[in-house]
């Protein structure tokens, strides 16, 4: 089994690591790091639940290798806020509801995220395509929408 010496900014602090090279991001967060703030769901890069941002951008981090992070700023819904803060994010989604069982919330956070750094004014129908990488069973969606777009209304006053 080949490994490789990996270093990258979790959350704001420089992590080293050894990792298998077949490692995925996601195993390296949740097993050897303890950010199990990541879920893993279906394995494939379908369902959104691994989410994690790469350098600002979202990837599934089940499919992405370890080493590929090497050098990279890696954020989980626990970056987004100081210790014992909520991100405005965070707060819409308990405020309207959009957070029922939690499972697929840190991806659909992290999505959601991204996509209003890029996208300060979005409407719902832009919001609806951003998340449909990031499957939800509980929610419907109605209270994830509302929840993003008015965190996207709180961040424009």
């Amino acid at each position: 089994m080949t490994e490789l010496s990996i270093a990258f900014t979790l959350n704001g602090e420089r992590r080293e690591r050894r990792v298998a090279a077949h490692q995925t991001l996601l195993e390296v967060l949740r097993d050897d790091l303890g950010a199990v703030e990541v879920k893993e769901g279906c394995g494939e890069g379908v369902c959104g639940t691994c989410t994690v941002l790469l350098d600002g951008e979202p990837v599934s981090a089940c499919l992405l290798l370890a080493a590929r992070a090497a050098g990279r700023e890696v954020t989980t819904v626990r970056g987004l806020a100081p210790a014992g803060e909520m991100h405005p994010l965070q707060e819409a989604f308990v405020a309207h509801g959009a957070a029922q069982c939690g499972f697929c919330t840190p991806g659909m956070i992290l999505t959601a995220h991204a996509f209003l750094h890029q996208h300060p004014h979005p409407g719902r129908e832009e919001i609806r395509r951003a998340i449909s990488g990031n499957l939800c069973r509980c929610t419907g969606y109605t209270k994830i929408i509302d929840a993003i777009e008015a965190a996207a209304a709180a961040r424009r006053d």
